[in-house]
């Protein structure tokens, strides 16, 4: 395969089947190197014609805490007290920028996540 842009799905396809041929070449040689050029073009290629939207700030916060194996118990003081946990995770009440900046520090969520819009809870009528 000749290395080129990737401009259709055909492209696509093709730079993936190639990548897979290429997986596990060292680094170095003519295989790696190929390797790695292929795996830019196709990265470019993807996050162009598939982007992925960054998650929901709760939503991410949840997932922290379950990858670390840990609860809601372990947001009181870097959100606040126990009723603001609750009423934050709940979407009671939006994250403010005091405890944007505690969850980034304390979970390491990327700012740009935090600070995105919280889906409110919908009231019952």
């Amino acid at each position: 395969m000749t290395i080129k842009p990737i401009k259709t799905e055909a492209d696509h396809a093709a730079a993936l089947g190639e990548i897979e041929r290429l997986w596990g070449a060292d680094e170095g040689t003519g295989a790696g190197d190929r390797l790695e050029v292929l795996t830019t073009l196709v990265e470019a290629y993807e996050q162009a014609h598939f982007p992925i939207d960054p998650p929901d700030p709760i939503e991410a916060i949840k997932f922290r805490l379950e990858q670390q194996g840990r609860d809601r118990k372990a947001l009181i003081g870097v959100i606040g007290s126990r009723t603001r946990v609750h009423e934050v995770l709940r979407r009671d009440r939006a994250l403010s920028l005091a405890m944007i900046r505690r969850l980034h520090k304390s979970l390491n969520i990327p700012a740009e996540v935090l600070i995105r819009p919280v889906r409110r809870r919908k009231r019952p009528a």
